[in-house]
């Protein structure tokens, strides 16, 4: 057996068996080998009943003699009773509150490993453990390899389907068994500096740790094994990334030309002072553009922070220099807005913007297509129907991408192949932790807006609950008086764009007719055309509508500087960063603005989100705890976010280790140890790791 071979082909698998772990995305033997414990117990203090002491943590091999849901019978959630006996005859009795399940797991005379704190139960004068973990060791005993079970530090996986963790760490054990030891591709002088264990010695530590292991360090993964394989995963990613980064430099570009002419149509543009960042940001991308090879940079600022004037300023230098500039928007509504403001900005100085999406006739979109592939249009703004193949650029050099990880990477590229190697500029007002925005974004250069326009001043943030929401009227009702407008938005349920729009719908009847009769309110959803979504927006700009209830299309890119009020309805339904964005519609202009969050039903984990919101309007720290909360893989919202399927590796855990890779990866790139050496690298990169990550070919 080696690390290719199926899984159907383990002994005890068979097809039944490789399709549940299939369906985790393991295959072969390596991927078995990269399914590593989450946690680990330490099972080696074995003894029998009689043996016992109370307050020892101890293991336990016996026989179910008895097994009762005793106590409540309600919904099945009472107390489960089980009395064990071993070869010393004595009695161990485990109880398990809210155990109705477990009557259908023992039957009598199952043999089982028990493991837990051992108690002395006054009343019945009988040990007893509350809520042990156990394993079943009979009926499907795998050819007796009951000593991986117990009287050892045990490996916990999580389950794969209807295999539990001890069918798959006797798979583990059988692969170990069988499998030559592999070859180690890390550097060996990198190996010996940081005095990383073997890989070989690592896979099978991490399985079935020596047993002089610290349970403590196995626990907070930081173990050698551990270390290892987790530097191992993170160094192979960032050289993939340092890889793809450099090739990127090599190849060739549009030098643009930063003119007198230039720099005074830009300056004709500004409709205000733009602040230091915002200067040393337009530097950072106008030294990029000169550069005789294709820009790639992440552009990152908070909500308000100015970012798509500098992206409007990118687009002066290539249309100046005869090109045009594509912007993709992940929403019809935020397209809307970005046609709109480049429209207004650069229609001065005498610049064509046209907007194409999804929701325009055949016969619109023709036009449209055409006035792009013969030039005549300067800026193309759009959803993702500007990566449809009948769209043509005339000269493409520019492409701004807005909210980068909502689109996966191929549509990144989608968008680049458009032109002959443009300048990429990617926008996001989602703030990413920086190791994060080093894995993710490695081959792009990362510049930072970091401060508000002058003038703003902080939002104050609400919380109210829904029994409250008269003083929250009365509140807007005195905020309206003064000039100002309101939002009021409400959730997309289930993901359910209907659904939040009867929503809408129904509050706008009773604002508008019940709550504020005098006023002008107006709607906006998703289902609404382009044409209605813009009038109504462009209504709303002009203070013709004084409140707009809205569902989260305005989410992103609306900025209405008169709009002090931001209600969220149902706010506990939100995700952090989604109630960050919303709430940075507001607080554009000189007025104090406020944000309004009103819950309904708030379970723990709401709870701190709306705390963390309060609190704090910095988005970087409001991302951390989203990250936190969320984790990454839901953190981005989609599968194809670009975020790496590591396996062992954890971006939130192992940022320290991360960084050290990331570290000498880049060092490793620029300055590798011999040509064999990096020749083996890139190799074992597309070898080994293109599957995974399609790294080095990609983007």
């Amino acid at each position: 057996m080696d690390l290719a071979t199926p899984l159907t082909y383990v002994k005890g698998i068979g097809p039944a068996r490789a399709a549940m772990l299939e369906a985790k995305g393991l295959a072969t033997a390596e991927d078995l080998l990269s399914y590593v414990p989450f946690r680990y117990e330490d099972r080696s203090n074995v003894k029998t009943i009689a043996q016992l002491a109370p307050g020892e943590m101890a293991t336990v091999i016996a026989e179910v003699r008895s097994a009762k849901l005793s106590g409540f019978r309600r919904r099945n959630l009472g107390l489960f009773e089980a009395r064990f006996s071993d070869s010393s005859r004595a009695i161990l009795v485990c109880k398990w509150f809210h155990g109705g399940y477990l009557a259908s797991v023992f039957a009598e005379g199952m043999k089982v490993a028990i493991f837990g704190k051992i108690e002395f139960d006054s009343y019945s004068g009988e040990l007893t453990i509350l809520h042990p973990e156990f394993e079943i060791l009979s009926g499907d005993d795998e050819d007796g390899e009951a000593s991986l079970h117990t009287g050892r530090v045990v490996p916990i996986y999580e389950a794969a389907g209807k295999l539990t963790t001890r069918i798959l760490r006797v798979f583990t054990h059988r692969i170990l068994e069988s499998v030559s030891p592999v070859e180690d591709y890390l550097p060996e002088s990198l190996r010996a500096r940081l005095k990383l264990p073997g890989r070989w010695t690592a896979i099978h530590d991490i399985h079935f740790p020596p047993p002089d292991s610290d349970l403590r360090l196995l626990n907070a993964f930081r173990s050698q094994a551990q270390f290892r394989l987790i530097f191992e995963e993170f160094f192979w990613l960032e050289c993939g990334v340092a890889l793809k980064r450099s090739k990127a430099r090599t190849l060739p570009g549009i030098a643009f030309e930063v003119t007198e002419r230039v720099r005074e149509k830009v300056k004709l543009m500004l409709p205000f002072k733009p602040t230091d960042a915002q200067k040393r940001v337009i530097k950072e991308i106008a030294d990029d553009m000169k550069a005789p090879r294709p820009m790639n940079r992440l552009l990152q600022g908070d909500v308000g922070s100015g970012k798509t004037i500098v992206a409007a300023e990118a687009a002066v230098i290539a249309i100046e220099n005869g090109y045009q500039a594509a912007v993709l928007a992940p929403t019809e509504i935020l397209a809307a807005q970005h046609a709109f403001y480049f429209r207004q900005i650069l229609g001065k100085l005498g610049y064509v913007t046209v907007l194409l999406t999804g929701s325009f006739s055949g016969r619109e979109k023709a036009q449209l297509k055409r006035l792009v592939a013969e030039g005549l249009a300067h800026v193309a703004v759009g959803t993702h129907a500007l990566l449809e193949k009948d769209v043509e650029f005339h000269r493409l050099g520019l492409a701004i991408i807005d909210e980068q990880h909502r689109f996966g990477v191929l549509q990144r590229l989608g968008l680049v192949q458009k032109g002959v190697h443009p300048d990429v500029l990617v926008m996001t007002a989602t703030p990413i932790p920086r190791t994060l925005a080093m894995t993710l974004y490695g081959d792009l250069d990362v510049s930072v807006i970091d401060q508000l326009p002058p003038g703003r001043k902080p939002i104050v943030t609400k919380h109210a609950t829904s029994d409250r929401i008269e003083q929250v009227y009365s509140f807007m009702k005195r905020q309206i008086a003064e000039g100002r407008q309101a939002y009021v938005v409400y959730p997309v349920i289930e993901e359910s764009e209907t659904q939040a729009m009867k929503a809408a719908e129904k509050e706008y009847q009773h604002l508008s007719r019940e709550v504020f009769p005098d006023l002008a309110v107006g709607l906006m959803h998703g289902r609404l055309g382009a044409d209605e979504k813009e009038a109504a927006m462009q209504r709303f700009k002009e203070g013709a509508l004084q409140i707009l209830v809205s569902t989260t299309v305005i989410e992103v890119g609306v900025d209405v500087p008169n709009a002090s009020m931001m209600v969220i309805e149902q706010a506990e339904r939100f995700g952090l960063a989604q109630l960050h964005q919303l709430r940075g519609r507001v607080g554009r202009g000189a007025a104090q603005s406020y944000c309004i969050l009103v819950t309904e039903k708030m379970n723990d984990a709401a709870r701190e989100r709306i705390r963390t919101l309060v609190e704090s309007t910095d988005g970087f720290y409001i991302s951390e705890m989203d990250l936190k909360l969320r984790g990454p893989g839901e953190f981005f919202g989609t599968k194809q976010s670009g975020l790496p399927a590591l396996r062992i590796g954890n971006i939130l855990r192992d940022p320290d280790i991360l960084e050290l890779a990331r570290r000498e990866a880049v060092d490793f790139i620029a300055k590798p140890p011999s040509e064999d050496d990096l020749r083996r690298a890139v190799a074992y990169i597309r070898d080994h790791w293109q599957r995974r990550y399609g790294l080095v070919t990609v983007g």
